[in-house]
């Protein structure tokens, strides 16, 4: 299936939100507000053409704007293209919360342990004849020798 704009948009954002380093660009310019390039670049240890390429891709993806005043180029987060990708997260968060709300109906749904932290359980599978809980499991001190 070929492409629409809106895909190859979305796919710009995604794409420049899968570095950690211009998500890291992009959150020192939401906490700290537009800043020009040397000042962004004092926060990687990268040469500068390295990290104007990185906001290359932001400015294509939309995420970031530059404007130039005198020599300095100063850059700015432009959200909007972040509501692209919360309307898609959307849906798989509320799969998420349904899965975690039906998780938490079951767990409720689940008999009260008896307040021993499931000891007696544990006696009852023998973990007080093998030298108390977690003996023989590979989980005890001297595991694996």
């Amino acid at each position: 299936m070929p492409a629409t704009q809106d895909t190859r948009g979305e796919d710009r954002v995604f794409g420049a939100l899968s570095s950690p380093v211009r998500r890291e660009v992009l959150r020192l310019l939401r906490d700290e507000g537009p800043q020009p390039v040397q000042q962004l670049a004092a926060h990687f240890d990268m040469r500068r053409p390295s990290l104007s390429e990185h906001l290359k891709v932001l400015r294509e993806a939309g995420l970031v704007s530059e404007e130039r005043a005198g020599r300095q180029r100063i850059y700015r987060l432009e959200a909007e293209p972040l509501t692209e990708v919360r309307d898609w997260l959307g849906p798989y968060e509320r799969f998420w919360r349904a899965k975690l709300a039906d998780l938490a109906e079951l767990l409720d749904d689940l008999p009260e342990a008896d307040g021993d932290g499931g000891r007696d359980r544990d006696r009852a599978d023998g973990a007080d004849r093998a030298g108390g809980p977690g003996a023989g499991t590979g989980t005890g001190a001297g595991a694996g020798a």
